[in-house]
């Protein structure tokens, strides 16, 4: 007689940990690859990628069920991560790394077929992000994992992620990245927990057989919210969280009714408008079409994530909320998934029959909010009657919180109507809106910034307001990254190093990389010789890397300078440029002693809308197309423009970089992370005193940076007189670099295609005041020459910058977040015999 198994009571010790010696993997493999997915060595080399993933899941799948048991036990209080981005990036080294068998899998892949190194690079970066936003979210779920804490990731498995760039005669060209071609070795689809999600209809207001005033949201378009899992894998604690992504599909998949009358399109019609939703990460929204996707995007996550939440409560708790702010927190990653304030309530209100003041009470002690921009045009506001025809029962309610809300600041400032104005979450004016950063605000119990200077400033200046009614809930989170991620797995050889010399604790707990600090000193030349090696070897295999992408030799005796990130005015690419011009016309004016050789990288994507960021992409590779092709700058100096930048391309420029460039316009930029990625892995800063740089700059020391710039307040002091030609005027150096982009140098096939980048230049009413930086940037970067022609001086410099990133890691920012916002306690897994 069969047994019947009974899943939700399966005890841990039923489930057989599975073998990892190198035998049992190969062994694991031929059977995977010939019974499971039907093919042979010498397939297409996808498959092994595939069949590698396929039989390393099966080793997370023990460790994944068991956390999830110790998440789901009663009274364990968990956190849940909303974000409708997750750079992930590839998995399976990753998972490799967590799980601790690196060396066992390299063993049994050369045993079978070919090195592991070469299957690891098969995998396609996981689209679900498109910069630092979503790379910090999948940082904190690695982190989360490793810290054993219980935190739940939800976001959407968009079908086709942030597109990939083509770099065509120096311009931008976008072409679908569908990721998902072959599917995801790494996902399981979890029907059984479908949600529907409600769009559009209207409400309907009944008092219902015990005297209470009821709301009904009907007639509505729905769709449905289909689950799949990711595993999360921790460093070696057999901690496996869960990354659930929701995809969409109609409720009728097909009618079959039109179809037989011949009307083809009609009849798949509602499936076609319904996967639109999670088809592509982030519509452009400068249409209205765009804008009701992207609301849609934001609602279909906050709806399916809460939905979610509350049938797995209600499965274990029952209907008796009165414990239930104690034991969930959500975070709201940036403004994105805010609308789950206003769906929170309405679930509590209209579906799980709590009065307003319970459930606002509830709402405002589980949800948390993180801001992540200074931009005020970045912060969401959405249409009034976008919100009346898609989602007419969260604006009714959002006009509920927003009365009761102006009652306590009309109660704290009496006549005060200019603030009651400033404050309200609808802004008034010809075309009303909802102010979907101030919604957040209200509704959470914390708001945090991701960078002390950053933080400073959304209590002074955005939030100011806020933060006078309620200094207690703003706080600071200075962002981290993973060193799992950015060095143990993207720098195998210097992680090597490291731990040979101090120990590999550091790993699982980056403070410990201080000890390298003793490491800096001239008394360990072996050190620092070994030190400079590594460096070399991974330069030479970012100079392979671009040799392979942009057809441009790189010497590796040559300073590496970089600057990868988004494409944007703020960022400041532009003024990058400038210095390369500056340099390319002292190569031509044969001022050139002292001189130090440099290869400078820049790359990142622009918005298919951003036609100045475009335009700013064209500008970096027509003079990259020039520098590189001129006889007389030769090796002295290189400039390529790197495409369709992404994860997996960071593993290599990181490691490989001499010099990092985070040169934003001070006050503008909220942390930055690529400035951590690039510290761990040994390179110096060049940098404006802004977001994150100032800690940076803080751990490091001013003798270990090239700090340069107006600081925040000094720009905004300079706004009221920024005068940028009398600074071309008053600057030889600025007035050569003009007169060059002036003149056409750089674009004599395209004359004048630069001009309104020219002006944004020199308008008085440039926001990132561009050139009132120039001056110091170049000075700074002369200094950058000088210290790196020491090269014994700068390997020390290069030393301090790994020893002194400990705070930079995403362990200590989650432990931050859990000591003062989250409370869980760490969960311990069971791991059979």
């Amino acid at each position: 007689m069969n047994k019947k198994i009974n899943t939700d009571q399966c005890n841990p010790s039923d489930i057989r940990e599975l073998p990892v010696d190198p035998d049992s993997l190969e062994k694991d493999f031929d059977h995977t690859l010939i019974y499971h997915l039907g093919r042979f060595l010498g397939c297409n080399p996808y498959y092994l990628y595939e069949t590698l993933s396929l039989v390393i899941r099966k080793r997370v799948m023990t460790d994944w069920r068991n956390t999830w048991l110790q998440h789901k036990k009663k009274g364990v209080r968990r956190a849940y991560y909303m974000s409708l981005e997750f750079l992930i990036g590839r998995s399976l080294g990753n998972h490799l790394l967590n799980l601790g068998i690196q060396e066992e899998t390299a063993e049994a892949m050369q045993s079978v077929t070919n090195e592991l190194e070469r299957i690891l690079e098969l995998e396609p970066d996981a689209g679900l992000g498109n910069g630092g936003l979503g790379r910090l979210a999948a940082c904190f779920m690695d982190s989360c994992a490793s810290l054993k804490l219980p935190v739940t990731g939800y976001g959407i498995r968009y079908e086709y992620g942030m597109f990939r760039q083509i770099i065509e005669d120096g311009r931008q060209l976008e072409e679908p990245d569908h990721w998902l071609r072959n599917g995801n070795p790494w996902e399981l689809e979890r029907p059984e927990y479908i949600q529907q999600i409600q769009f559009g209809g209207h409400t309907f207001h009944d008092i219902d057989h015990n005297g209470q005033q009821r709301v009904r949201w009907i007639e509505t378009d729905d769709v449905l919210a289909v689950p799949y899992d990711v595993p999360v894998s921790g460093y070696n604690n057999n901690v496996v969280n869960t990354l659930r992504l929701w995809k969409a599909t109609a409720t009728d998949l097909f009618n079959l009714a039109e179809f037989n009358a011949g009307s083809y399109p009609e009849a798949v019609a509602q499936k076609n408008d319904a996967e639109h939703i999670t088809m592509v990460l982030y519509p452009n929204d400068a249409s209205e079409c765009g804008k009701e996707l992207r609301l849609r995007q934001q609602y279909f996550l906050a709806a399916a994530s809460l939905k979610d939440i509350f049938r797995q409560w209600d499965k274990v708790e029952g209907r008796n909320y009165s414990n239930f702010a104690a034991q969930n927190v959500f975070q709201m990653n940036d403004t994105h998934p805010t609308i789950a304030v206003a769906e929170l309530m309405r679930i509590l209100v209209d579906e799980k029959r709590l009065s307003w003041d319970k459930a606002w009470q509830i709402t405002t002690r589980t949800m948390a909010y993180t801001n992540h921009t200074l931009l005020p045009e970045a912060l969401e506001r959405w249409p009034v009657r976008l919100f009346e025809r898609l989602l007419p029962r969260h604006l009714e309610i959002i006009y509920r919180i927003n009365a009761d809300f102006l009652h306590q600041v009309a109660m704290r400032w009496p006549g005060d109507v200019s603030r009651m104005q400033r404050m309200s979450i609808i802004e008034e004016g010809d075309q009303k809106s909802v102010r979907m950063a101030y919604l957040a605000i209200v509704g959470s119990f914390s708001v945090n910034g991701v960078a002390a200077l950053h933080s400073a400033l959304i209590k002074s200046g955005l939030f100011h307001d806020f933060h006078q009614m309620w200094p207690g809930k703003f706080n600071n989170k200075t962002n981290g990254v993973t060193p799992r991620r950015w060095i143990a797995h993207a720098n195998p050889l210097l992680t090597e190093l490291i731990s040979r010399t101090i120990g590999s604790e550091w790993i699982a707990d980056l403070s410990h990389i201080k000890a390298l600090n003793g490491y800096a000193s001239k008394k360990s030349a072996k050190f620092q010789q070994h030190w400079h090696q590594i460096k070399q070897q991974n330069k030479q295999r970012l100079a392979d890397l671009v040799e392979q992408e942009c057809g441009v030799k790189f010497s590796i005796d040559a300073m590496f300078d970089v600057q990868v990130k988004r494409i944007h005015e703020y960022k400041r690419q532009l003024l990058n440029v400038l210095h390369i011009i500056h340099l390319y016309s002292r190569i031509k004016h044969g001022d050139t002693h002292n001189w130090t050789n440099r290869c400078v990288l820049i790359g990142g994507k622009a918005a298919p809308g951003y036609v100045m960021a475009k335009n700013i992409i064209k500008l970096i590779s027509d003079v990259a197309n020039v520098v590189n092709n001129d006889p007389d700058v030769g090796d002295l100096l290189k400039v390529v423009f790197f495409p369709n930048y992404c994860v997996s391309s960071m593993e290599i420029i990181a490691p490989g970089t001499d010099l990092s460039e985070q040169i934003s316009t001070a006050g503008k930029e909220a942390s930055g992370t690529g400035n951590m990625k690039f510290m761990m892995n040994g390179a110096v800063t060049i940098g404006t005193y802004d977001g994150a740089n100032i800690e940076i700059l803080d751990a490091v020391g001013e003798e270990n940076f090239f700090l340069f710039g107006l600081r925040e307040n000094e720009v905004e002091e300079l706004r009221y007189h920024y005068n940028p030609q009398a600074l071309i005027d008053n600057e030889p150096r600025l007035a050569v670099v003009m007169g060059l982009l002036e003149s056409g140098h750089f674009n004599t096939y395209e004359p004048g295609i630069f001009n309104d980048l020219i002006a944004s230049l020199k308008t008085p009413h440039d926001p990132w005041m561009t050139l009132a930086d120039f001056g110091s940037y170049i000075d700074a970067q002369e200094m950058a020459a000088a210290a790196f022609r020491d090269q014994g001086h700068w390997i020390q410099m290069s030393i301090r910058n790994t020893a002194r990133s400990g705070f930079f890691s995403t362990d200590r920012t989650i432990s931050d977040y859990n000591n003062e916002i989250w409370k869980l306690e760490p969960i311990e897994v069971q791991t059979p015999e």
